[in-house]
């Protein structure tokens, strides 16, 4: 039996959360600790391609209506903060990629904000020098 997957699409700002979190990396422990770190993340975002209740993700309505996180794992220090799309489309929006010191509820973004990226271009970035 094949198992459907879902769609995982990057908000606008999760890309430049990405882009920023692989920059500071590389600029305190260097380029190969960052592409190790931006594989890290790549692969929290594929697991999300398995769907929003795989281990670790959880919902947190507190912080926002319909909002779950999943923590990148025991190596990471961040969290990717996203919303399910509608059920027959089977999508995860990730809206936003934060550091776990970070206060969730003051960087959610605004409704009206569209996902517009799929994931393969964070498994891009991942394995280059920034």
């Amino acid at each position: 039996m094949t198992r459907r997957t879902w769609t995982v699409r990057l908000s606008d700002t999760a890309e430049a959360d990405y882009d920023d979190i692989l920059r500071w990396t590389a600029e305190r422990f260097g380029a190969t600790q960052a592409a190790s770190y931006g594989d890290l993340l790549a692969a929290a975002l594929a697991r999300l391609e398995r769907g929003p209740t795989i281990a670790g993700a959880r919902p947190r309505d507190e912080i926002g209506a319909g909002l779950r996180t999943l923590h990148v794992g025991r190596r990471g220090r961040h969290i990717i903060l996203f919303r399910i799309g509608d059920e027959p489309d089977r999508t995860i929006d990730v809206l936003r990629m934060l550091h776990d010191a970070m206060d969730l509820a003051r960087h959610v973004p605004r409704e009206d904000q569209t996902p517009i990226r799929d994931t393969a271009s964070c498994q891009r970035k991942s394995g280059v020098s920034v």
